[in-house]
């Protein structure tokens, strides 16, 4: 239902207008936004008005009016003046409330619509013919999932809106109380890369503005309606992906989620097994700081020893040292390739581990 507050700005904005009072009730005589109160109770008079056939009626100085919308009685508007000025100015003020209520009505099937079309709630043929009577055209789109880090509130809801507002075929919703979805019309955006500027953009205006730190995935681009779905999941993966093995990245594409989203998909057993196979019966559970960041600093250097000991400050004779100690712990030279990628693969897969662990653990924390 529209909510008593839009409908009080809207009968201040007409008093301001008109400069007359006026009261709105709904059809069992709650008042549901008045700009004065009226002398006497009226309740019974507007359950009286709204059992007529009278679709506008003038009792001493006060004139009645119906609010319908495709048949059903919605509110009865009082306004608080008689005569044929009166009736002109009622007339003008209820056209405006059932514009306001209907355009809102459409909203919300439109969002109700999108709603159950990203969960695959929707057959192919419902889906269309509800499409075609929300007006909703057909268009390349793709789904961005925007994490909210903590419990979202109004105003972050209301910061993507006002972003996307312009744009008549972009939809935001949501269906958790985390994540807000934005199905966004990719007509005029052609790259890869343009798309990934949109997500750090999104990203950037929701800390400026909102002043939250958020997470965006996003899925591949669809032509179809009935593929929204599957972009939903898509950007929902990209998410999930991302939290366990790029925690240091804001923004994500499903399609770049490389061989983290293989690993993501593997069960527990196969991971243990993988694990016992690289490192034996040592499977190392953590390393110390110095170890962690010496090999993220080698990956990240694409294996070159001289830039990583510039990165991290220390001679080259020292870093060389500490990858040696690193393969006489593990049995891998990480200075080879095929033991480095061997060695980055169960990393990944230790941090799934680790993750599914989590996630038992927190569901058996709920059980009991």
């Amino acid at each position: 239902m529209l909510s008593n507050h839009k409908l009080q700005a809207t009968l201040a904005e007409i008093k301001e207008i008109a400069r007359i009072d006026l009261v709105l009730y709904n059809e069992k005589g709650k008042v549901a936004a008045s700009t004065y109160e009226p002398e006497e109770d009226m309740s019974s008079i507007i359950v009286q008005f709204a059992q007529s056939m009278a679709e506008s009626q003038t009792i001493n100085q006060y004139h009645f009016f119906k609010i319908t919308v495709d048949g059903q009685l919605e509110y009865i508007l009082l306004e608080h003046m008689a005569g044929e000025e009166a009736y002109v100015i009622g007339k003008l003020a209820a056209c405006q409330i059932r514009n306001l209520v209907t355009a809102y009505r459409e909203q919300f099937d439109r969002n109700n619509f999108m709603q159950n079309l990203l969960l695959g709630n929707m057959l192919v043929v419902d889906m269309y013919n509800k499409a075609k009577k929300l007006h909703i055209e057909q268009a390349q789109r793709v789904v961005f999932l925007i994490d909210v880090d903590g419990k979202k509130d109004g105003a972050v809801m209301e910061t993507v809106k006002n972003f996307f507002s312009v744009q008549t075929r972009d939809f935001v919703t949501e269906v958790d109380e985390r994540c807000i979805i934005l199905v966004k019309d990719v007509e005029d955006i052609d790259t890869e890369e343009e798309l990934s500027e949109l997500a750090e953009m999104i990203v950037a205006n929701l800390h400026t503005e909102a002043m939250v730190p958020v997470r965006v995935g996003y899925g591949n681009r669809v032509d179809q309606l009935q593929d929204l779905c599957r972009s939903y999941q898509e950007a929902r993966m990209a998410l999930e992906v991302g939290r366990i093995f790029y925690a240091d990245k804001e923004s994500l594409s499903y399609s770049r989620l490389g061989i983290g989203r293989l690993i993501y998909q593997l069960p527990v057993s196969l991971c243990e097994m993988f694990l016992r196979e690289v490192f034996g019966e040592r499977i190392p559970d953590v390393f110390d700081e110095e170890t962690t960041v010496t090999i993220q600093k080698f990956f990240d250097n694409n294996l070159n020893i001289s830039e990583t000991a510039r990165q991290l400050y220390v001679h080259r004779n020292t870093l060389v040292y500490r990858l040696e100690r690193i393969e006489k712990a593990l049995g891998l030279d990480i200075r080879a390739f095929e033991d480095a990628m061997l060695f980055k693969i169960a990393l990944m897969v230790m941090a799934h581990m680790n993750d599914q662990k989590h996630v038992v653990n927190d569901t058996e924390n709920d059980v009991n």
